[in-house]
């Protein structure tokens, strides 16, 4: 597979390590040249943060994953090893100014060996220090706890710019399965169980609210290019961009053309 030969090269922690968690896992957004499946010690994963600029807007704020101390717990995910000077700003912009985070330094540990044997060196056992964005109770799109209920169903109402809140859930639920499918992440499950079960109650399509695109858990090295005059919300002018397979263009489709709806 295409992810353990990436996987399979790495064999140097000396570089600048990002651990996502999150929308990371899948959609960077910045250049890397090396990415490994792994996991952090002393945390677990909530869907504790709101979101107004990517998964959610001002009236309707989405609910994205942060992580929560928990000493008994560990969180899996992806580390990157960023490349060039550009992420560092871009991720400022998108998890700091934009998301309500903050950045901190933790231990990553990479997974399974056999994800990381190398025909050379050998498996990449060794744990490195990876900087991660957290969220925190005093950030203004802070939400909380709240019965898994309330949150499956927020999650299932909300959108944003960069698509439906149940894409951000899916994308996240199916990066776990593909890449880590021994992990137990009850929080993330339980919501993914009853996010579909809402969606199958209310009749909605499932492929539209993921924007009309399969799950992967393989994110590309190099992002997609931005107009030139592209704000950092992804917006031109001064408006916000609209991706031509997520649920706010789709939505606008003459009902009689999105056949999945069957109406």
């Amino acid at each position: 597979m295409e992810q353990e030969q990436e996987e399979s090269s790495v064999t140097s922690t000396s570089g600048l390590w990002i651990f996502g968690y999150g929308s990371l896992c899948w959609n960077p957004g910045f250049e890397f040249d090396k990415s490994v499946t792994g996991f952090v010690r002393g945390f677990s994963r909530k869907f504790w943060q709101g979101n107004t600029t990517h998964r959610g807007t001002e009236n309707k704020p989405g609910r994205v994953a942060t992580l929560i101390e928990d000493k008994e717990s560990i969180v899996w995910g992806r580390a990157f090893e960023v490349r060039g000077e550009a992420a560092l700003p871009y991720l400022d912009r998108r998890e700091c100014k934009l998301g309500g985070y903050r950045v901190q330094l933790t231990t990553f540990f990479p997974g399974k060996s056999s994800y990381l044997a190398d025909a050379d060196t050998g498996p990449l056992t060794t744990s490195f220090p990876a900087v991660f964005y957290v969220a925190s109770p005093s950030n203004k799109l802070w939400l909380g706890d709240a019965p898994l209920t309330d949150i499956a169903s927020q999650i299932v109402e909300c959108s944003g710019p960069s698509g439906h809140n149940v894409e951000y859930l899916m994308r996240l639920a199916g990066f776990m399965r593909e890449c880590v499918p021994e992990a137990v992440d009850e929080h993330l499950f339980a919501l993914e169980f009853l996010v579909r079960s809402r969606i199958k109650e209310q009749n909605l399509c499932l492929k539209t609210l993921m924007g009309g695109s399969p799950i992967s858990a393989s994110p590309p090295r190099t992002p997609p290019q931005e107009p030139e005059d592209a704000d950092e919300n992804g917006a031109v002018g001064g408006e916000p961009a609209i991706r031509p397979d997520s649920f706010q263009f789709t939505s606008r489709v003459p009902p009689k053309k999105l056949r999945c709806l069957n109406i």
